[in-house]
């Protein structure tokens, strides 16, 4: 894209209705502003913190459970107080952040990918292979995803790839009805007709032709998926089946402080929930907002 071409398209994206609506939405200004500061924590933040809190060499365990600045007993560097390791829990909840962000955002590209991909062929094709990836769906559909996610990692066990691999079987079936429903009406339209009659391939027309018209609905779909998926990771974790030890998220970071929460020690397991729960809600109030301006029924 040329200097001319991106000043064209910032100058028609500033002048948008959406935008517009966007500027004028506190919701979706709160969201954006939301995930973009946990973004730039998680880009950023360990090159600000005080420690890299994995670092088995910079922990002192005489600074064990110190709580937050703000409450006694409080001390600096730790500002939001330490774990039982001695860990600086701020630079947990930042290092911690950068796994949960990664998981949710990688799991969702990938069962984009694999959704999608079932959806185009399932709409496209129809017959025995739609019936087939659908009744595959349905049954997936007929148990709790969060049930499948636990019965697979506890086959394959913990570790980053193996969440991805389950969070890819477990959310692909959502993209896969979602797509293969649009494109059950725009393979309908007179231009696709066209495209048959003068003989594409299918792989094109699928590509160039099919995919941009249903782009909106899969936008919509993996921007709340992205939430989704950071829950289900920090699930498995809490329940000792998510990342190991050795590269814990969010989630983790709540199972640590869960059997110290009653003794008074409440800041090791609430704070990465607390934060768990921002990162959430930013995503959510974006996808609401894309929700809503994706779909003129709802504006």
């Amino acid at each position: 894209m040329t200097h001319v071409q991106r000043g064209n398209f910032w100058r028609v994206l500033a002048a948008s209705e959406g935008w517009s609506r966007f500027k004028r939405s506190k919701l979706a200004l709160t969201g954006a502003v939301i995930v973009v500061f946990v973004t730039l924590v998680a880009l950023v933040g360990p090159f600000l913190v005080v420690q890299n809190p994995y670092d088995l060499s910079a922990l002192q365990l005489g600074d064990a459970y110190k709580p937050p600045i703000w409450s006694e007993g409080g001390t600096m560097p730790f500002i939001l107080g330490t774990d039982q390791q001695g860990r600086d829990m701020l630079s947990a909840i930042v290092y911690g952040s950068r796994v949960s962000l990664f998981i949710g955002v990688a799991g969702t590209l990938l069962a984009s990918a694999l959704g999608i991909t079932l959806g185009l062929i399932s709409g496209y094709y129809g017959g025995r292979i739609d019936a087939l990836i659908m009744r595959i769906a349905d049954i997936q559909l007929s148990f709790p995803s969060m049930l499948i996610a636990l019965f697979l990692m506890s086959v394959l066990g913990r570790g980053v790839a193996n969440i991805l691999l389950s969070l890819t079987l477990v959310g692909w079936v959502r993209y896969a009805r979602t797509v293969r429903g649009e494109t059950l009406s725009v393979k309908k339209s007179e231009y696709i007709e066209a495209t048959r009659v003068i003989g594409l391939p299918d792989a094109r027309v699928l590509r160039r032709h099919i995919l941009p018209n249903v782009f909106a609905s899969i936008i919509v779909l993996s921007t709340i998926q992205v939430g989704s998926f950071i829950l289900t990771e920090a699930t498995l974790s809490f329940l000792g089946l998510g990342v190991p030890i050795t590269r814990p998220s969010l989630g983790m970071l709540c199972n640590d402080g869960f059997s110290v929460l009653y003794s008074g020690l409440w800041w090791v397991s609430i704070l990465p929930g607390l934060y768990i729960m921002i990162i959430v809600f930013g995503i959510n109030l974006l996808g609401d907002f894309l929700r809503d301006e994706m779909n003129p029924r709802l504006r």
